[in-house]
This record gives structure tokens, C-alpha cells and sequence, in this order.
């Protein structure tokens, strides 16, 4: 690791001025490899006064350390990065862009395209199939999003406008937990089935654990075994294994960061949000300042524009 702090006071005295976080950056980035061109990877750049110059005849680029990361671009300084990474990976429930500018003294529009750009550095990769060798996979899905009645009347006379019915706002999320291991949130499409995800994130050779819903039933006898309990009947746990309680726990934080911290979600918007609560439960194992680190550690090669970001 890098550094050592336990609250956010210590983190903003190790990280005491745009320097120090610079040289942060370069050590998580390149390490010990050496400077390489963020352009063509050409090793041993020429210095500059505002950074770096590809010693590479055919590229001969000039770049910086945030050059080609999340950071690129952007006008804040990168302490108050490590500030918001810090604040956004270690709440439990999330934070929102308006605490969060109030936090670090931004403006809440900042803060709030800050935050979508953590999300996109939580976002996983190179995502593989959960379960398999014979593990318990849990499925099941949530449905977020208020109801009609309570929207104002301009919102309301929206939604009927478009002729669409009173469950508008409602936007299914599933969730996959492998026990003991990782979790998957994805928002169901409407082109997209139960069924379907399920195949999509869970290896055949696992043990499916679900609830009774219909659209688990035939996908089930795809898998290795298939243990369904009935809520309907009060029933959470049958022969100690078949139950969709750790699921049900993770959504349970799902729902509060939902409810109680950002109140509504456009679903444009939800999968970055799921994403960010799949990544805090992921590592909920780790301390403080790994889990940071491991934030830090994945903002390279990763980019969002805001063009981008508000597109339709």
C-alpha cells in the first residue's frame, strides 16, 4: 500500500498539496515499470515543463500523469479526487452530490459528474459467469421507483400523456450473489427477461438458488440443481441450504442507498448506481484504506465525458 490513514482528516494530511498527489498518481500508475507514453507505451519520456514528451520518433506526443484516466480533463485538483473516492467508496449507503459538494467546498454540478465518474471506475470490466464447480449462486429481483399517485401533477400528466400505464416509474433490477463471494446487479432492459440474465451471469454448473416466481422455473432446469423457496407460503428456508436470504440482504442495502440517500434514480442512470452499491458489497472485506487504493488503482484507461454522460 501506499498510504496509511483511517479517516478523512489523515487523508487529506497525507495528501497535503497537488504535488504530493501527483506523485501518488505516478507510483499507482506506473510504479515501478518507469514512465511510459500514455500514446504509444514508449518508455523513458522526455521531461517538459508541464509534464511529459514521447521520446518515440514516430509519436513524439506530449502527455501528462492523469493523461488517458478518469482524471483527464478535469479541473478540480486531484486531492480533492481522493477526497470524493474516499467519501464515495467507504459510505455505506452512497453519498449524494449535494453532501458531497458541501463536503469538499465544489458545486453540487461538479459533484455530481465527479460522482458519475467514480461510478464508471467501479463498473466492472472484464465481468465473468458467477457460480460454477458445484457453488450456490442466489437470484432475484427488486423493483425500484415510486409510485404514480405521489409525482406531481406535471409529472403525472406526462406519463399518461405518452399513454403508458401507472406503473412508468417501476424498473426491475436483478441481483446475483455467489455465497460467500461476489455480487451482480443488472437492470432489466425491457427486451430483457429473468431467464435471460440468469444464463447471462450464472455458470450452468452451479446450484441455483431462487424464490418461486415463474420465470425462474424452466431456466432452473438448466443448472446443475435448482432449490426454490415459496414466500408466498412463508417460506425463507427449506433443508438449511435452499433460501435467497443473502440476496435479500444485499438488496436491503440496495434499497436503503435508494431510498435513503439519493430518493430517486432516472433509469438512465440506475445501472451506475448498482454498480457502485455491487462494488462497496464486494469489498466490504477490506479495510479503509485498501478499498480506496483498489478505487484509485482502476482509474487508469477508464474515461467519461459529460457529453457523454447527459446523452439521450
Amino acid at each position: 500500500m501506499f498510504a496509511e490513514f483511517k479517516t478523512l482528516p489523515q487523508l487529506f494530511d497525507f495528501f497535503k498539496d497537488e504535488e504530493t498527489c501527483i506523485t501518488y498518481w505516478e507510483g499507482v500508475r506506473w510504479g515501478n515499470t518507469g514512465i511510459t507514453c500514455t500514446h504509444c507505451e514508449a518508455g523513458n519520456p522526455y521531461k517538459t515543463n508541464r509534464g511529459y514528451k514521447c521520446r518515440n520518433v514516430e509519436c513524439q506526443k506530449k502527455f501528462t500523469a492523469i493523461t488517458g484516466s478518469i482524471f483527464e480533463n478535469t479541473k478540480l485538483p486531484l486531492r480533492t479526487w481522493f477526497g470524493a473516492m474516499y467519501l464515495c467508496a467507504n459510505h455505506k449507503k452512497g453519498i449524494s452530490s449535494l453532501q458531497l459538494g458541501r463536503d469538499l467546498g465544489i458545486h453540487q454540478s461538479n459533484a455530481w459528474f465527479l460522482l458519475h465518474r467514480i461510478r464508471e471506475v467501479m463498473m466492472e470490466r472484464a465481468p465473468h459467469v458467477l457460480g460454477g464447480g458445484g457453488n450456490i449462486v442466489e437470484a432475484d429481483t427488486t423493483i425500484v421507483g415510486g409510485k404514480v399517485k405521489n409525482m406531481s401533477n406535471r409529472k403525472r400528466k406526462e406519463i399518461f400523456d405518452r399513454k403508458r400505464g401507472a406503473n412508468d416509474n417501476k424498473t426491475n433490477v436483478a441481483g446475483f450473489i455467489e455465497r460467500n463471494g461476489n455480487i451482480r446487479f443488472d437492470v432489466v432492459d425491457a427486451h430483457e427477461t429473468e431467464s435471460g440474465l440468469v444464463d447471462k451471469h450464472i455458470d450452468k454448473d452451479s446450484l441455483l438458488m431462487t424464490d418461486s416466481a415463474q420465470a425462474f422455473k424452466k431456466v432452473g432446469e438448466e443448472y446443475l440443481y435448482h432449490g426454490a423457496v415459496d414466500h408466498s407460503k412463508s417460506e425463507y428456508v427449506r433443508e438449511a441450504i435452499i433460501h435467497t436470504n443473502t440476496i435479500e440482504g444485499a438488496f436491503s442495502q440496495f434499497d436503503r442507498m435508494y431510498v435513503g440517500t439519493y430518493h430517486y434514480i432516472s433509469p438512465k442512470h440506475l445501472q451506475a448506481y448498482a454498480n457502485e452499491c455491487a462494488y462497496r458489497y464486494n469489498t466490504r472485506k477490506n479495510n479503509i484504506t485498501v478499498r480506496f487504493e483498489d478505487t484509485v488503482l482502476k482509474c487508469s484507461g477508464v474515461r467519461l465525458n459529460y457529453n457523454t454522460l447527459i446523452a439521450k
